[in-house]
Formats: C-alpha cells, structure tokens, sequence
C-alpha cells in the first residue's frame, strides 16, 4: 500500500510489520523493554517484546513499574537511560599502541563502522535532547567523530506523550509532548473502542520509503482527531513545572544563595542525574595498559561534573564541595549552557528527580531559588 503523503494509521500488528521491516533493512532496532523492574532501552528482535500493558509510577527518588488494562505499549514515562547511551556510550576505545621487540610503537586509531541504529519510541523531550546533544558534539570546531558517524545512521521513530509521568515537567522547559520536527516518523498511540491503533506522521523522505513497505491505512479524522487530543490532554498534566521566570538570568544572579546550603546538606555527590540525564555530555580520557606494558589503548568514558577530581587543577579540585558542584551543574544545565549552545541543557525528562536516591527535584531547588531571589529584591525596596 502506497504511503499517505503527510499521515497515515497503523494498527497494532502494523507496529510488529514496521519493526520486523526495519529489522530485515539491516537495522539494529532499539526501544522500550521490561527488565529488572523497569522500562528499559535495548535491541529488539521483534515488536513482541516492547512494553504492551505497563505503565510506571513516578515520583522524586521513586520509580515503579504498574500494569495497564489497556495494552497500550508507549503509556510510560522515560526510563532510566536514554539514546545517549547509544549515540555517545558511555565508554568508547579512541586508539591503541603496541611496541615491538625492536623497541617501535605503532599506533592504530579505532573507528568501527557505525551501527545503523533505529530507534524506536523517541519521546519527545528526548528528541529534543538528541538536537541539543547534536549541536554539542558535532558542532563547533572539536567534534566528536565517533558521534556523528552514529547520529548521521540512526533514524528516529518518536512515540508522542500521551501519559505524563509525576516528574515530568517538559512544557516549563519550552518543549511539550508533542514531537518537535526532527524525527523520521511519530506514532501517537490511540487505544479506544475502535480498536488499537497509531497516528503516524511521517518526517522525513528515509520514514516515508519506510512506510511503503509496511501495512498500514490512510488516516481517518477520527484517529486524528483522538491523537491530537490526547496530546493536548497531556500537556495540561504535567506533574512539575519550573517557575515561568527568566532561568538563566535566575541561575546566573544567584551564586550566593543559601539554599545551595539547604540542597548540599542532602545531596550526596553522586552523579546519578548526570547519568540519566539525556543531554549531559562530559567525558574524560584514560590509559590502559597490558601487563607486558607493550600494548596501550585510550579509552573515552563519561565523567560528571559531581566527581571530586573533575575539576582537579594542580593541588587539588577547583570545587572541592558539595555546593559547588551541585551549582555548577544546574547553573550550567539552565544557564551557562546559553552561553556555549544557545539553548538551555534542560528538557525536562524528569529522569533527575525520580533517580536521585534522597529525591532532589531540581523544579523545586529552582523554585526555592526563584523565592529567595524575590525575598531579597523586597528587603531591598
């Protein structure tokens, strides 16, 4: 059947047809799974092993998996990781060395073929951050090869935001739930008495020769209409939102501010929200040698800016507290990051808050930041 020029409707078997016709395309499909208590990214062989039924339960420093009547299979807020984990792994070889019994090193630099990747059920706020994560690391004058090898091969199926977790707060961060362009195709999912189905919007020339080759319907005006709401209906349900200020001017003014105190005393260092957060990017460098010490390799691994040593300059760190690495990360993340990128480094995935182990959610560290401002500007009038 012959592609709708702009939309088009799959049913639920047509979902298996297109991850079974990117899989025969040579592919290496990625989406949503369950495993260890979560809704988790990995390969799939097949459409049978997406998340049909699950839903999760989010909360600050709280995730649980719930079961769904419906069967709805992208009814669940963002995991614990994100496409970052394939498009910029977190731990990648650059080169090796080896020396020979004549005492001559050679060196040989690693650039494996890049995967070609489908991801499939982008949310949103993710698809946003891999257009931040692209202007990281392939602009500018010191781009990360590696990573654009497997960006320029990945093609993006987005699955638009139906059901809003407890910690989402992407409409406060100038995003919402519905796709922003960039995606090859976006399914919304609609599951009513009229069965199982998904609004497809096609986004690009590589997702509509995709659908040529699979199954699917024109779209109705009662698909379109449903999806449509749906997606409205989830941007007024948004569990958090960060105050409606200028966050960048906040971050920047406020240096000072007791509460850095007050979120110290509770934070622990640990650089969970650098790891599941989708757009931070920091990485460091390290050796490793054989045994033999005749054979190196350079290795590239993410790093945090929570890590004591991150900032280490000749005697010691640069930030060798709490404070100032907790401020250092959301004053970059919603301010500073204006300055390098033009855009803030928040999505509002709320990945953060429900994986911080003592709960810290950074809408209300900037709302309490925002009221300490306030309270400050009214002493001095």
């Amino acid at each position: 059947m012959t592609a709708a020029v702009d939309t088009a409707v799959l049913d639920r078997d047509g979902l298996g047809s297109l991850v079974d016709a990117l899989v025969g395309d040579g592919r290496t499909v990625v989406g949503p799974t369950v495993r260890d208590g979560a809704v988790v990214l990995a390969e799939l062989a097949s459409a049978d092993e997406l998340p049909y039924g699950w839903g999760v339960e989010l909360d600050a420093g709280r995730y649980r998996l719930v079961p769904r009547d419906d069967g709805a299979v992208f009814a669940h807020s963002a995991g614990p990781q994100s496409w970052k984990s394939y498009l910029h792994p977190a731990r990648e070889r650059l080169w090796s060395a080896d020396r020979t019994p004549e005492g001559d090193v050679s060196f040989e630099r690693h650039t494996p073929e890049a995967p070609a990747y489908a991801f499939l059920g982008v949310r949103p706020c993710d698809l946003r951050a891999i257009a931040i994560q692209d202007r990281v690391l392939t602009g500018g004058r010191y781009a990360d090869e590696g990573y654009g090898a497997r960006r320029r091969r990945a093609l993006l199926i987005a699955a638009e935001c139906t059901e809003p977790g407890a910690t989402c707060f992407c409409v406060s961060t100038g995003g919402g739930p519905a796709a922003d362009p960039g995606y090859d195709l976006a399914l919304t999912e609609v599951v009513d008495d009229d069965g199982h189905r998904f609004f497809v919007r096609i986004g690009s020339e590589e997702g509509a020769r995709l659908l040529e080759h699979v199954p699917h319907h024109d779209a109705d005006m009662v698909t379109e209409a449903v999806a449509r709401a749906s997606v409205d209906s989830a941007r007024d349900r948004m569990g958090r939102a960060l105050p409606p200020v200028d966050l960048r001017t906040l971050l920047g003014a406020s240096l000072e501010a007791d509460r850095w105190d007050d979120v110290a005393q509770r934070c622990l260092t640990c650089g969970n929200c650098t790891l599941v957060c989708p757009t931070c990017f920091c990485t460091t460098t390290e050796e490793v040698t054989d045994l033999t010490g005749d054979h190196t390799e350079r290795w590239q691994r993410w790093d945090s800016c929570f890590d004591l040593d991150f900032s280490f300059l000749h005697e010691g760190p640069v930030r060798p507290s709490a404070r100032s690495r907790y401020r250092q990360w959301l004053t970059h993340k919603l301010s500073t990051w204006h300055d390098q990128f033009d855009s803030s480094g928040c999505v509002g995935c709320g990945r953060c808050i429900a994986w911080c182990p003592v709960g810290i959610d950074i809408t209300e560290e900037v709302t309490a930041l925002h009221a300490e401002s306030e309270s400050e500007s009214e002493t001095e009038a």
